[in-house]
């Protein structure tokens, strides 16, 4: 379970991307998160793993204060915190398979990293992660000569090769095409359903968000303004969410 109590995050400008957010989310939700560009909604998702540290309040993930996690604490940590990101986020220049081994370099030795010695079980769980990704025959093709939509179902299967309780989708499918995104959006719908993943979606794509979420959290200046079933957003709820903002969000900025 993820519980914010209180949360607020303020940046070193003074630009208070969260105020007084209080949260639960249970394990299995499928949630996704919407907004304007600015209104907080990257800076939510980031804070559960530790990438945008909280500033006031309490957050707990599965019992552990991630507030107080540090270094090899904290890297451990979000082994069960697996994100995904619009830019992929993958090394473009080893193979597919390398990326989704790279989940599990963070347990290994510096001696084992640098050689790239990894063990067989390791080995066998990636590969079992791609072809459940429909992905397996990329398995030896450097990751930059793979399509926008397979470099992201890469980054699906790294998050399952590292055994992620949570998965955390930072805009996803902003960069696809339609036709693609909704592939996406059906392999993190299966993810959720066949395996039991929790999936928290920041996603600027209104109409994905409530086609696949169960739950929708609508952020506006850094506080909730809806939180309830996919299936209850009305249009007076949209027009609240959407309307015209003038403050921005340093952490939709993209060294964050």
């Amino acid at each position: 379970m993820i519980r914010f109590e209180g949360v607020g995050k303020i940046y070193p400008n003074g630009y208070q991307g969260l105020i007084d957010i209080n949260l639960e989310i249970q394990d299995g939700e499928f949630v996704g998160i919407i907004g304007t560009s600015g209104a907080g909604k990257s800076t939510l998702v980031r804070t559960i793993n530790g990438l945008n540290d909280v500033t006031s309040g309490n957050l707990v993930v599965n019992g552990t204060d991630v507030a107080k996690l540090k270094g090899k604490e904290l890297r451990k940590f979000r082994r069960k915190v697996g994100m995904i990101f619009q830019s992929y986020n993958l090394v473009p220049r080893i193979t597919v398979l390398k990326n989704v081994l790279t989940a599990v370099v963070p347990e290994m030795s510096f001696f084992k990293v640098l050689f790239g010695i990894f063990s067989k079980e390791d080995k066998i769980k990636a590969l079992e992660a791609l072809d459940r990704m429909g992905i397996l025959d990329k398995a030896y093709v450097r990751a930059d000569q793979l399509s926008g939509g397979q470099q992201q179902r890469v980054s699906l299967a790294r998050t399952l090769a590292q055994d992620s309780d949570i998965i955390l989708a930072d805009e996803p499918v902003s960069a696809l095409d339609p036709v693609t995104a909704k592939e996406v959006m059906d392999d993190l719908k299966r993810i959720n359903e066949e395996l039991g993943r929790t999936i928290l979606i920041n996603i600027h794509h209104v109409e994905l968000a409530l086609a696949y979420a169960s739950r929708i959290i609508a952020i506006k200046k850094g506080k909730i303004v809806y939180d309830g079933p996919s299936s209850e957003v009305t249009q007076k709820v949209l027009d609240e969410v959407y309307r015209k903002e003038e403050d921005s969000d340093p952490s939709t900025s993209e060294e964050n």
